[in-house]
């Protein structure tokens, strides 16, 4: 009796926490998300970005009048690994409509730096996107990013309209960036 009287409380607060503004619908994201915010704040520019891979070198100047999603990634963390088909089925739904995914691949350890491993990571995970390492983290300074994975929406007008930390929030990410490339149309 007393067992089930004590859990009551944790059954309400949990179900409080499920209806709390800014919960995503995605299935578990809410344990996995770190951060979610909407910031507005111009986005930096790339720095310090090497070793490109399925393009050259790009600028956030450069890609003004396109949606980005500025993805910080490693291929050691499982965590990025586990959004990867998520950020590929993205950009595979929206590439052809104005909308530019560049991977960030800044390392945690070491052996992330080489650029063979990161090209066999593209290759292991069907990523045809802009990748470039970020071995010295300047872009992840820029950014003032401290986590693994995290992604930033960057506007038309090159501003920072959403950024993510962890897993999840995949339908919400889709809906931001349709919103933004229906906005442009």
């Amino acid at each position: 009796m007393r067992r089930s009287i004590m859990s009551i409380p944790v059954i309400a607060l949990a179900l409080i926490a499920s209806t709390l503004p800014g919960r995503s619908d995605d299935a578990g994201s809410a344990a996995s998300t770190i951060q979610m915010v909407e910031t507005k704040a111009a986005a930096p520019e790339f720095s310090g970005l090497t070793n490109w891979q399925n393009s050259g070198p790009l600028t956030i100047a450069g890609l003004r009048g396109k949606v980005v999603m500025v993805n910080f990634w490693t291929y050691g963390c499982v965590n990025c690994v586990n959004t990867l088909p998520h950020v590929t089925k993205l950009y595979a739904k929206y590439k052809d409509k104005g909308f530019v995914i560049v991977g960030v691949h800044t390392p945690e350890f070491p052996f992330e730096r080489s650029t063979s491993n990161v090209q066999a990571a593209l290759k292991r995970h069907g990523i045809t996107y802009p990748v470039a390492q970020d071995n010295n983290s300047a872009t992840w300074n820029a950014y003032r990013n401290q986590y693994w994975p995290a992604q930033y929406i960057v506007d038309q007008s090159g501003r920072i309209v959403y950024s993510h930390a962890g897993e999840g929030a995949y339908d919400e990410i889709d809906r931001t960036v349709g919103k933004l490339l229906n906005a442009q149309s």
